[in-house]
């Protein structure tokens, strides 16, 4: 799917993406890099500080080790500039009904989910305010930040944190001009809800296929979402389009969740 929008004052933008390598965050990365931004690419796959990579940058970022995130916001600084537009697009999940699960699945769940937001929203917020920058700051979050579903406890309770943070952090920003909103995405086909469904049919007894019957019987607009859908409203918060939205959880669900 091409995004075909046009925003011509993203063009030069210093912007920083997370979970960059696959599904959304690349997505979202490549749909800055249409538009003319610079786009630092980060992701644990990533080896390296920040470097080149075919006219874009990429970067080596752990969301949920601190010294990962304020050293590489620190190189972003002294390199390239303060970032204009972060999106955090980092994120894990792990499958089990709350009585059968473990707490380590628990604590990786939320600390890449959660403490990764937290992590990323601070150190852009902080180098924003610094330096005067009326910058914007989208997490991507879930429908799952809205609603409760089985056996994914530690992946809905993470991201119920990343939209409380995002309507504090946003009342908290507002007077220096900065945005904070979150992307609720439904079933978007990607590697990771690829992974879901073969875990979701093993644990209620189905197949992987009856789980995506499942999952399109539930959309409204009768399919599920792609990459692209979320990216395209990710350069929607970042542009002129978008100033006036703060505080948000927007829902890019083809009409599944609709509060």
């Amino acid at each position: 799917m091409a995004l075909t929008a046009r925003f011509p004052e993203l063009a030069g933008r210093l912007v920083l993406v997370t979970g960059a390598r696959q599904g959304i965050g690349a997505a979202i990365a490549e749909a800055f890099a249409q538009q003319g931004a610079r786009v630092v690419r980060a992701d644990l796959a990533n080896e390296g500080t920040l470097g080149a990579d075919p006219g874009q940058l990429t970067a080596h970022l752990d969301v949920s080790d601190e010294t990962s995130v304020s050293e590489l916001f620190e190189e972003i600084s002294s390199r390239e500039g303060t970032v204009d537009v972060v999106v955090n697009a980092a994120g894990i999940s792990t499958m089990n009904f709350v009585a059968e699960s473990n707490l380590a699945d628990w604590e990786r769940t939320n600390a890449v989910n959660a403490r990764g937001s937290y992590l990323i929203a601070r150190a852009a917020a902080q180098q924003m305010l610094s330096s005067g920058t009326r910058g914007r700051i989208v997490l991507i979050a879930s429908q799952a930040a809205k609603n409760g579903y089985r056996a994914m406890g530690a992946y809905v309770a993470s991201k119920h944190a990343v939209l409380g943070l995002t309507k504090t952090l946003a009342i908290e920003l507002a007077p220096s001009g900065i945005t904070v909103n979150a992307i609720c995405p439904g079933i978007i086909e990607t590697a990771m809800k690829h992974r879901e469904r073969v875990d979701g049919a093993r644990l209620r007894g189905l197949t992987p296929e009856d789980i995506e019957r499942e999952d399109a019987s539930q959309v409204p607009l009768g399919r599920t979402g792609q990459p692209e859908d979320v990216a395209g409203v990710a350069l929607f918060l970042a542009s002129g389009l978008g100033s006036y939205l703060t505080g948000q959880g927007i829902n890019v669900t083809g009409g599944m969740t609709m509060h």
